[in-house]
């Protein structure tokens, strides 16, 4: 069935067909564009990537860090804020590079031998409190003939697994840290608490060093007189060895007397020879006595016995008294001569025991004062002498001393100044650690476990990979499909009869016969879009309905302004129109387009449009229909100057 539509270039009708064709032409290149670029990341398992980990592990307080490893392991394990994940392979350089020839691999990721060196060693460096920190980095290959956003999703991936393995380090390294700066806090105030007792310590010196140099004055005074007193003692005892000596010599000689006295008793005896001598006499007399005596008696006693016949009777009588005289006398005389005897007995047995006791007695005494002159000699050189030696030395360490306290005394007194600056110094110094102390941040467990996981990462973002292509991808490529498809509709129909010359119409009314129906076309492509974008898109009502009523409008506005540019340029404005869309994706893709296209892009009749669909606004349906007027108008102009000609072009034509 065929319309009364005029086709473009051709003289044959435009059937039910072709309009179906290009009314679908926007929905099914928006619905395919959609379809394959909406949510990316759902299919991630379609996408094969291998892994060649080259990194050596590395040894920290005794443990081995492979990180290299566990970076792959978190490529291989995913994200949980993802639905899917790219089918990883740990693979080796040669099976990478093949696989990456064959198309088998869609991207590597090189995991270099010094990763984990260079990943920890900031932290090191840290903790050494020195040495070079370098950055970990890893390799992303992706093949020459790849798809466009293959490199895109598989550097992202890579990307986030390294920063998350970033992250997790420098959140170790800022905890330790802000432990270190509690650690170091604790360490000060402690330092200050010492500054603090040195202070207090430092000025009791200070006092207790002030008062030494009174007590050291005193003790020169003490020491001086004790040098004189010790002076004095050597003298005293010098005398006194003197004199030990004078002793010892008079006992060495009572020794040497007793000695010799005591030999020379030995040899003479107690009594003299001239007692023995006379006690002998004595002895022989009194025998010569007690023997004449008794021959006496003995006469007598016979002159007594024949007197009584020769003589007197009185004559008788004196010789009978004679005769007991003599008796008594030789009794007498023999008792002197026995007494005479046991005398001289007596004084031999006495002399002997006496001379041998005195004479040892004397010897005793003499070898007594032999050892006592010895003593008195060992006295006075070794006890005296030393000790007024030592008297003499006290005496010169006395004057030392007092010398020396003297000193004390002066240096004790810069002593008490010096301590005293000290004890101020110190005093100041615990104020300032104490500041410091208070100055330096103090973290728990806890807070520093969260302050390190914000300083390590410190700005986050609400997005993910689900919108790899950004909120606006939808209404960009719908903005883009409408546009081409207002260009189909131009293609396939003229932008005004070809009857213009010779029709009665006004020219808007043929402008607008001509625009009917792509503007018809236009609006149900945008509601067709809309539907498609619904579809994939989830819109809630409100927004659904702006952005279906913007797509329509947008649809009727693109078709009035390809008709102006066909109607103006003919063919070169299909060419303009593709370039218009061309410029509408570039611009609209990225931010950092010159900014001369970017201007350009900014006034074509896509901009309002693609902001409409956006977020529904008046300014840019007010856009378009200023857009739609403009091209209508424009319309109008090309079909109100077409309709006037010339006689040669007439004659031309017959």
């Amino acid at each position: 069935m065929t319309l009364s539509i005029e086709r473009a270039r051709s003289r044959k009708p435009i059937t039910w067909l072709t309009i179906l064709g290009v009314l679908l032409l926007p929905a099914a290149v928006g619905g395919i564009l959609v379809a394959a670029l909406q949510n990316p990341t759902e299919r991630l398992d379609s996408m094969t990537a291998a892994i060649v980990n080259l990194d050596d592990p590395v040894t920290i307080d005794g443990q081995i860090t492979p990180l290299g490893r566990q970076l792959a392991s978190g490529l291989v394990e995913g994200s949980d804020d993802l639905d899917s994940n790219l089918t990883w392979v740990i693979s080796n350089e040669e099976d990478a590079a093949d696989g990456l020839a064959d198309g088998s691999y869609q991207a590597v990721i090189t995991i270099p031998e010094e990763f984990s060196a260079a990943a920890t060693s900031a932290g090191q460096a840290i903790a050494d409190g020195g040495g070079k920190a370098e950055q970990a980095t890893i390799k992303v290959t992706t093949p020459d003939d790849g798809l466009v956003a293959d490199g895109l999703i598989t550097g992202q991936i890579a990307t986030v697994a390294a920063s998350t393995l970033g992250t997790m380090l420098s959140e170790a390294t800022m905890e330790n840290v802000l432990v270190g700066f509690t650690t170091i806090g604790d360490q000060i105030g402690d330092a200050a608490d010492g500054a603090v007792k040195l202070a207090s310590g430092a000025r009791d010196a200070a006092d207790g060093a002030a008062e030494i140099p009174d007590g050291a004055t005193k003790l020169a005074s003490g020491a001086s007189e004790l040098g004189s007193g010790a002076s004095a003692l050597a003298t005293g005892l010098d005398t006194i060895a003197t004199n030990t000596r004078g002793a010892a010599d008079g006992a060495g000689a009572i020794g040497s007397g007793l000695t010799g006295g005591a030999a020379a008793l030995t040899q003479s005896g107690l009594v003299p020879d001239e007692l023995y001598a006379g006690l002998k006499g004595t002895t022989t007399a009194t025998t010569g006595v007690a023997a004449g005596s008794t021959s006496v008696s003995k006469q007598l006693d016979a002159l007594v016995a024949t007197c009584d016949a020769a003589a007197t009777p009185e004559f008788c009588a004196e010789l009978r008294t004679a005769a007991t005289t003599a008796k008594d006398v030789a009794g007498g005389a023999a008792q002197a001569a026995g007494a005479a005897a046991g005398v001289e007995a007596g004084v031999k047995q006495f002399d002997t025991a006496a001379t041998a006791k005195i004479s040892g007695q004397l010897s005793a005494a003499g070898a007594g004062a032999t050892q006592l002159a010895g003593g008195l000699n060992q006295l006075a050189s070794q006890g005296v002498d030393q000790s007024a030696a030592g008297a003499r030395a006290l005496s010169s360490g006395a004057t030392q001393l007092a010398d020396g306290a003297t000193a004390l005394a002066d240096g004790t007194t810069e002593l008490a100044t010096g301590l005293d600056t000290l004890a101020t110094g110190t005093g100041d110094l615990a104020g300032g650690l104490r500041t410091a102390s208070e100055s330096l941040p103090s973290f728990s467990d806890s807070e520093s476990t969260s302050l390190a996981s914000v300083i390590a990462d410190p700005v986050t973002t609400n997005s993910s990979m689900n919108t790899i292509f950004g909120p606006t991808a939808i209404p960009l490529l719908a903005a883009v499909v409408l546009w081409f498809g207002g260009l189909a509709s131009f293609i396939v129909m003229r932008a005004h009869t070809a009857r213009t010359l010779t029709s009665r119409r006004s020219s808007a009314s043929l402008a607008l016969r001509a625009f009917a129906p792509a503007a018809l076309i236009g609006a149900g492509q945008g509601l067709l879009v809309a539907l498609i974008v619904q579809f994939v898109a989830a819109y809630d009502a409100a927004a659904w309905w702006a952005f279906a009523g913007t797509a329509v409008l947008a649809g009727v506005a693109f078709a009035a302004v390809n008709q102006a540019l066909v109607a103006l340029f003919g063919g070169i404005g299909r060419w303009i129109s593709a370039l218009v869309g061309v410029l509408a994706v570039a611009t609209g893709l990225i931010s950092t387009v010159p900014g001369w296209l970017a201007g350009l892009g900014a006034a074509l009749p896509t901009a309002p449009a693609f902001a409409g669909l956006i977020a529904g606004s008046g300014s840019a349906v007010a856009a378009l229909v200023v857009w739609g007027v403009l091209s209508l108008v424009a319309t109008t102009l090309v079909v109100a100057v077409r309709r006037t000609t010339s006689t040669k072009a007439v004659l031309a034509t017959a």
